[in-house]
């Protein structure tokens, strides 16, 4: 499924990246460029990370209306 529309990344290129040692949002943003336009799927993309991590501490909130 797409996570990132604006960039079209989706839920396996980031299991795969936190995978191969992703550890944080800007892993994350550096390697796919997820959560790096709109914001919209930072949480989800978080959420990844957080699963892995088993801990809230890569958390990164940014809404819609934010990024707008």
């Amino acid at each position: 499924m797409y996570v990132c529309i604006c960039n079209a990344v989706t839920d396996r290129q980031i299991q795969d990246t936190v995978a191969a040692g992703a550890s944080s949002l800007n892993d994350l943003q550096d390697s796919l460029g997820v959560a790096s336009c709109c914001g919209c799927c930072a949480d989800l993309a978080s959420s990844f990370l957080n699963a892995a991590n088993g801990a809230g501490q890569n958390a990164h909130h940014i809404s819609c209306a934010e990024a707008a």
